[in-house]
């Protein structure tokens, strides 16, 4: 059982950076796989970003690679996303979550734990 709170969400122009929070608690934060979702309105929740619990491996969707990268922090229960060069079309509630099953685990489905997301939103 883990408890997730995302921060650092905010508002920002386009090709600018923000970076957010996901701090979790409990002790066993480490044998979690982390990943970022993200919803806009009207749409469906897609994947953005993971990371694994061993080597630190990490998955992006199409949309985020290249400019968004994921990591984490142990020692500090802390997952982050560092998002720049952002767009218009980054705006959406960012939502952490967790997982305990192995795998890449691009699919909300796949997730057990959820943060209450934090609003980014991308001005033109």
């Amino acid at each position: 059982q883990v408890q997730l709170v995302e921060s650092g969400g905010g508002l920002v122009q386009a090709g600018g950076s923000l970076k957010l929070s996901c701090a979790a608690s409990g002790r066993t934060f480490n044998n979690y796989r982390m990943g970022w979702f993200r919803q806009a309105p009207g749409k469906e929740r897609e994947f953005v970003a993971s990371i694994s619990r061993n080597t630190g491996s990490t998955y992006y969707a199409d949309s985020a690679k290249g400019r968004f990268t994921i990591s984490r922090d142990n020692a500090k229960n802390t997952v982050y996303l560092q998002m720049n060069s952002l767009k218009a079309e980054d705006t959406a509630v960012y939502y952490c979550a967790a997982t305990l099953r192995l795998g890449v685990h691009r699919e909300e489905h796949q997730y057990d734990y959820w943060g209450q997301g934090t609003q980014v939103t991308v001005s033109s």
